[in-house]
């Protein structure tokens, strides 16, 4: 692996949760969000019709915010010079869990600004009304809870075990970065239960989110420490002083 290509890598593990993040903490801030989500269709359509262009614009960069994990992902698995049929999976896995969650939040800039506009229109009959806060509502739990959220846990946290589990065998990488993916894996998965009325799942979620963001920029800031000579050709590196790991210095 080249520098430039170690350094694009890390760059992009570290601005994937930070960007995220970033307009996560501006929709809260400016639209509510998610508490929103908890109120009636019609007071969700009402206040992002008020919150303007500006929404739409913080809507779109957050719902493409996923889909630079999907190169980042992919680089990080050309760090790794196994070639195992499980690692392989990383790449597929990696590609479907950024793609369902921008089909699941690509609604918001594209779909809900123009059923707000409908659904205010002076000039809307009540079935109108009433069609378009079904329409609202059932694309707000098909794209957005089923496809976004739960498909979005199972490919997220199924990657994350693949690429963890990998870093517990291999000499780039010191074994409690493989671990910490693990537990943050693992509560990921764990939201997959909340639709089947396991409260608690959804705080195991947000709290595993948090630990696998900073995983993601931890694995970043890891890449960046390392020296070339170590990503590039880690059997020499162990052959030359001994068996040890990247992260040695960390």
């Amino acid at each position: 692996m080249s520098n430039r290509v170690r350094v694009l890598t890390a760059t992009l593990l570290i601005a994937v949760p930070v960007l995220f993040m970033l307009f996560y903490v501006l929709l809260t801030m400016t639209f509510d969000y998610p508490g929103i989500l908890r109120e009636p269709a019609g007071e969700v359509l009402r206040r992002f019709a008020a919150g303007g262009p500006s929404l739409i614009a913080l809507w779109y960069g957050f719902a493409l915010t996923p889909a630079l994990f999907i190169p980042a992902a992919v680089l990080l698995r050309r760090v790794f010079p196994d070639a195992t049929p499980l690692l392989d999976l990383a790449t597929p896995l990696a590609v479907l869990a950024g793609l369902v969650q921008v089909l699941g939040l690509v609604r918001w800039p594209f779909l809900v600004p123009e059923l707000a506009r409908t659904f205010l229109d002076p000039a809307a009959s009540e079935a109108t009304q009433a069609a378009t806060l079904a329409v609202f509502s059932a694309f707000h739990q098909y794209a957005g809870v089923a496809i976004g959220e739960h498909l979005g846990y199972l490919f997220t946290g199924a990657w994350t075990l693949v690429i963890a589990g990998a870093m517990l065998t291999s000499l780039l990488f010191r074994p409690w970065l493989g671990w910490v993916g693990i537990v943050a894996a693992i509560g990921v998965l764990i939201g997959m239960l909340e639709p089947a009325g396991v409260a608690i799942a959804g705080t195991i979620n947000a709290l595993a989110y948090i630990v696998w963001s900073l995983w993601l920029v931890g694995v970043g800031v890891f890449l960046l420490r390392a020296r070339l000579d170590e990503v590039s050709d880690p059997a020499a590196a162990s052959t030359t002083s001994g068996p040890v790991r990247v992260g040695a210095r960390l």
